[in-house]
């Protein structure tokens, strides 16, 4: 049997079709389309093997991710990445991908890669928190309570997933109190990879995907898992900032400063165990409470 992080590796590895196409697989990991994470990931490895390597100023690497997610992915079929190669500069490169399924586009993103330079240098520091040994895995559902949940959540809660991820204040979904909206999570990939930074920014950008936009959800206790709550991601926002590897453990510290209107707006700070700030994101994305009626129909 392949592992979950094999299968994770494969799912970003893309099929060439033509130097500018691209074309991926999909997943079904127990969300109703396809995970937003996955297209993430994919689109990053698509824009990242149109670089070509300078030898004498090297290699160019992504230090941002603007993304908007156009219409929801069919997890029955592959995804084509149509990618752009809009300008290389000097020092800076700018890629534009566009994802397409059943030919219409799905999601859209630019990336930007630049070529290392030394420059003024500051960040704010971690939160303090305890360090991952100290926190505890997650428990398991029982089987009497997954029971109770339609098959997808019971497929998504009962998975084993590539990432290992450990809430310093977990939240029970199923019966979500209300509480402010911030969160930190520990995360890291479930095995030792290799070292291609190409390979860790795409996985990095896979996981930033999950308990992102649910923190908006904390005041007003609701959850994706409950049957009348419509959640999705409308665009989705990336910047690298120093090297990282996804299987040593990250802290993923998110705040919700606002939600009006059926969205919620989320920020993200991804630190490495030393205290280093490795990436930062944003994500805005829609919320919807349905009366039960309508929960029913749907």
């Amino acid at each position: 049997m392949t592992s979950p992080v094999s299968e994770l590796i494969e799912l970003l590895s893309l099929e060439r079709l033509e130097n500018n196409l691209f074309r991926g697989q999909s997943r079904d990991i127990g969300t109703k389309y396809v995970f937003g994470g996955q297209v993430l990931g994919q689109a990053l490895s698509a824009a990242q093997a149109t670089l070509d390597i300078d030898p004498a100023k090297g290699p160019r690497t992504a230090h941002s991710l603007h993304a908007y997610f156009l219409r929801a992915g069919d997890i029955e079929h592959p995804i084509v990445y149509d990618v752009d190669r809009t300008r290389d500069g000097g020092s800076f490169s700018v890629r534009r991908v566009t994802a397409i399924q059943h030919g219409q586009p799905i999601f859209v993103c630019a990336c930007s890669f630049q070529i290392h330079e030394d420059g003024a240098e500051h960040q704010l520091p971690m939160p303090n928190v305890p360090m991952p040994e100290d926190v505890e895995p997650t428990p398991k559902l029982s089987p009497e309570k997954l029971a109770q949940l339609p098959s997808k959540v019971q497929r998504w809660l009962n998975r084993m997933g590539p990432f290992e991820f450990r809430p310093i204040y977990p939240r029970d979904e199923l019966n979500p109190p209300k509480r402010p909206p911030f969160q930190q999570v520990w995360f890291k990939l479930g095995e030792r990879v290799g070292d291609a930074p190409e390979l860790h920014r795409a996985l990095l950008a896979y996981a930033s995907d999950f308990h992102l936009l649910g923190t908006t959800t904390f005041p007003h206790g609701i959850s994706y898992y409950q049957p009348n709550v419509q959640m999705a991601s409308l665009d989705h926002t990336m910047w690298f900032h120093r090297p990282f590897r996804a299987d040593d453990w990250l802290l993923y510290s998110i705040d919700s400063p606002s939600a009006q209107g059926a969205r919620g707006l989320a920020r993200g700070q991804i630190f490495d165990r030393a205290g280093h700030l490795v990436a930062s994101t944003s994500q805005e994305g829609m919320i919807r409470v349905l009366d039960a009626a309508k929960a029913a129909e749907g």
